[in-house]
């Protein structure tokens, strides 16, 4: 038994959701003539109150089109200095936008409406225009850290008066929901866009999904087409996507609850040097000097635990629907090995 807290991208689909992808009705979906395709985008519009929304086959391709769509080249996009926009989607920003980037340092990946509001540029022809503010809920640097609905509503009530545009990375939204709860359409009427993945917590094998206005999703279509990500019977996905939505939300907190676990088991260990708070899914720890950190993954694979690096001296576990109550008495003797 391989117990794999890489990332909860690594889960396979599970019986019901297989059945779902085998028995799905497709069409091309270029053509706009996939049926199950229509009806996975409708149903996450709905979710969050919005006009429309389009599936695209990866997160890295849902923030960046949700970019490009919000600016223009020379604009200056607001976010975290660890957001996954800015350090994990290579250079996609400039690649792709000709946009330049203005970093916060924020809480665990968190930023508030003070720092947003300091770090708009002013308007002359010096600084490049602050056009577009993007938020990572949870945060994937900041060890699954969440938002609370007040500090975003101050943020988008700034982004308004200063009429910036507000994405929201939303790869692990539905954590933060059920760890807040918040309700999607309490999400979904302070952002300009949303981008969901299905891939991590919600299980699916491929896939995420934007949200915004009928202008919004128009324009980004155009660009998904153009990045070369339009898809034909794509509607095998979209299935896994519903079965997701309908079946893998209200579980995730067995995955807050395995991190909550795994955090108390690394308390106890003496080479451990700090802990970031796991609010959801996410355990993020340092190292003391006692213990090299490729040493410490190196061990622990002998075992048939899998976890990663991330940073120096600096481990991720991430807990996932895979990852089942039997496991937890494996990984904490895998722990207490060193």
């Amino acid at each position: 038994m391989i117990i794999d807290l890489r990332s909860d991208t690594v889960t396979k689909p599970s019986k019901g959701m297989v059945e779902a992808m085998f028995n799905a009705e497709v069409g091309d979906d270029v053509f706009n003539e996939d049926p199950t395709m229509i009806a996975l985008q409708q149903k996450v519009a709905n979710l969050f109150g919005k006009e429309a929304a389009l599936f695209v086959p990866s997160g890295t391709m849902a923030n960046q089109l949700s970019i490009k769509v919000h600016t223009q080249p020379g604009d200056e996009v607001i976010c975290d200095v660890t957001s996954h926009i800015y350090k994990f989607e290579g250079g996609g920003i400039a690649f792709h936008s000709g946009s330049s980037v203005k970093l916060i340092d924020g809480n665990n990946g968190r930023i508030n409406a003070q720092q947003v509001l300091e770090s708009i540029n002013p308007k002359d022809i010096h600084s490049a225009q602050s056009s577009l503010v993007s938020l990572e809920n949870t945060s994937n640097k900041g060890g699954g850290s969440c938002y609370e609905l007040s500090e975003i509503e101050k943020i988008a009530k700034v982004c308004k008066e200063s009429n910036l545009k507000l994405h929201l990375d939303g790869a692990r939204l539905f954590n933060a929901i059920v760890k807040k709860g918040y309700s999607t359409i309490e999400i979904g009427r302070l952002f300009d866009s949303i981008s969901i993945c299905l891939s991590k917590g919600l299980g699916t094998p491929v896939g995420s999904v934007i949200t915004g206005s009928n202008e919004f999703i128009t324009k980004a279509k155009r660009y998904r087409k153009l990045y070369g990500g339009a898809m034909r019977q794509a509607g095998y996905l979209a299935a896994a996507g519903i079965y997701a939505l309908d079946n893998n939300i209200e579980r995730l907190k067995e995955d807050h609850d395995h991190a909550q676990q795994i955090m108390g088991m690394l308390k106890k260990q003496s080479y451990v040097d700090e802990i970031l708070p796991a609010e959801t899914n996410i355990v993020i720890f340092k190292l003391n000097k006692s213990l090299k950190d490729t040493d410490f993954m190196a061990k622990l694979a002998k075992d048939n635990i899998k976890a990663i690096g991330f940073g120096p001296q600096t481990i991720r576990m991430v807990t996932h629907l895979d990852i089942k109550p039997e496991m937890m008495e494996k990984i904490e003797a895998g722990l207490n090995k060193f």
